[in-house]
């Protein structure tokens, strides 16, 4: 498919051809991306997640708890190589 492709571009230099084979190809991938993809977006499965479980115990809810206000610990010590400044590490 390629080579026939390759052969019926009109231009006779490989870099002419090259260059009309890239835009071909840019071409299909615009219009894959802005009028394919989402026209059927909508009947493809990938945002209906659900999780179905048969646990009787599946029905009591448990709130996480909120963030917490103290503060983390600080990170632990790595041994840095001679020569080398350690990562400046930031204030969360």
């Amino acid at each position: 498919m390629y080579s026939w492709i390759w052969q019926r571009i009109p231009f006779k230099q490989w870099q002419l051809k090259a260059l009309v084979s890239g835009v071909l190809v840019l071409g299909v991938g615009a219009l894959l991306w802005y009028q394919v993809f989402p026209a059927v977006e909508p009947i493809l499965p990938f945002d209906d997640v659900q999780v179905e479980t048969n646990d009787p115990g599946a029905d009591i809810t448990v709130e996480s708890p909120g963030p917490s206000t103290a503060p983390s610990k600080p990170p632990a010590a790595t041994s840095v190589p001679t020569g080398t400044k350690p990562p400046a590490v930031l204030p969360s």
